[in-house]
């Protein structure tokens, strides 16, 4: 057992170390001021002339705008979001958005078959800003699932260069449309994703959602989603999914992967596959969320996601849960054996082979989570209660399985998928 725990705490010494690597090789949005230009409209063609300050055709092209009459401002960036059911988020998130000032942007909302006004409240928020279109959504064909399908109904809509798929309820900075605009047209093409800064309310909220983060920062190299073109190396939050409208469209956007549950994860993977640049980048400074307002909607939305989320395969499943209590339960476990047992730890056997590597597992695991929870922007404390998200995340992670294999599936907003 001595040599078991012992290596238990070697093995999250060096995940310690990988952790700390990994989140520095997070890049950040912005720096380079080029977006905030081309939203101003920077290099727009106007009747043939090129409006780019310090050319000669300048003040030509302000003759050219004197006479003419724009009835339309041409976008250069649409935002699109699909709602379903979002009539307590959509107009702050709406809210958020105008306050850009750029008349190159266009806002369009799917309204996604809601129950709840969410069409009504869009037109609300939007104050007949002309720069905003609500959008009635299709009836969902038998071989689509819902969110892909709003999103599919947006790109046939979308008239921007650069399109960003958005949630209702994420909240934009005013900087935060020219920052990732900075990175995108840097880029060239391909997306840019990023997980936004997440908001808890309730204890499952703050025991689960902050995992995401964990997840990523544990086992996936960052700096190779952007350097390596295998689409093993990715990762993408469906909440904040810039992408160039020529990059979606060689991709085949969501008709590719109509059916699938995890969409942001394959659209990810379809621009790698592509041969197209994938960037995951720290866009907390400029996006917040809070993705569920309950645990009964923590538990349905990770249930509906996990095991769609390793593709559906059970080895690989197991293997992550059972490196997860491993790691990460074992020794607090053993922790509370010898508490509980009351055993002397006078005793240098216990002392030396139980008690000091169960100690030192459990404080690394507690520093791992510590690290990536600051860096997300989440309470240091609760990387204390690592076992107990491990121990729900397992718990949900079975649920999402057995749903699966039983053939009973999964609901989300009022949709039955399978």
């Amino acid at each position: 057992m001595d040599i078991f725990l012992w290596t238990v705490a070697a093995a999250l010494l060096l995940q310690l170390v990988f952790v700390i690597w990994n989140l520095a090789q997070l890049p950040s949005l912005g720096g380079n001021g080029r977006g905030r230009a081309w939203l101003d409209g920077e290099g727009m063609s106007i009747g043939g002339l090129v409006q780019d300050e310090g050319t000669e055709g300048q003040a030509e092209i302000e003759e050219v705008m004197e006479l003419i009459e724009v009835k339309e401002v041409k976008p250069r960036l649409s935002v699109l979001i699909p709602a379903r059911d979002e009539a307590m988020d959509i107009a702050a998130c709406l809210r958020s958005l105008l306050v850009e000032p750029s008349p190159h942007l266009e806002v369009l909302v799917l309204d996604d078959r809601s129950t709840d006004g969410t069409a009504e409240v869009a037109i609300l928020a939007a104050a007949s800003d002309p720069r905003v279109r609500v959008l009635p959504g299709a009836a969902l064909p038998p071989d689509w699932l819902g969110k892909s399908h709003a999103c599919n109904q947006l790109a046939q809509a979308a008239r921007g260069e650069w399109w960003l798929f958005l949630d209702a309820d994420a909240r934009l900075a005013p900087s935060a449309l020219a920052a990732a605009l900075d990175t995108a047209l840097a880029q060239g093409q391909g997306l840019v994703t990023g997980f936004p800064l997440q908001e808890t309310g309730t204890w499952m909220e703050k025991l689960i959602v902050p995992m995401m983060s964990f997840s990523i920062a544990c086992h996936l190299p960052i700096r190779l989603v952007r350097q390596s073109a295998d689409p093993k190396f990715v990762a993408a939050h469906g909440a904040f999914l810039l992408i160039a409208a020529e990059s979606y469209r060689t991709t085949g956007g969501h008709a590719g992967f109509k059916s699938h549950l995890v969409d942001d994860m394959q659209l990810a993977g379809a621009v790698k596959k592509a041969g197209l640049p994938v960037t995951l980048a720290d866009v907390r400074p400029h996006i917040t969320m809070r993705m569920y307002q309950d645990a009964a909607g923590v538990w349905n939305g990770y249930k509906k996601n996990i095991f769609a989320g390793v593709g559906r395969n059970s080895l690989l499943l197991t293997l992550m849960l059972t490196i997860y209590g491993l790691l990460y339960l074992i020794p607090p476990l053993m922790l509370l054996i010898v508490i509980a047992a009351k055993v002397k730890l006078s005793s240098l056997e216990w002392l030396a082979n139980v008690f000091l590597p169960s100690l030192l597992g459990y404080l690394i695991g507690v520093c791992i989570k510590g690290v990536i929870d600051r860096r997300s922007g989440q309470p240091w404390w609760l990387s204390f209660f690592l076992p107990a998200s491990i121990c729900m995340l397992s718990a949900i992670a079975l649920a999402s399985w057995l749903a699966s294999f039983t053939g009973k599936g999964y609901e989300w907003k009022g949709r039955r998928y399978s």
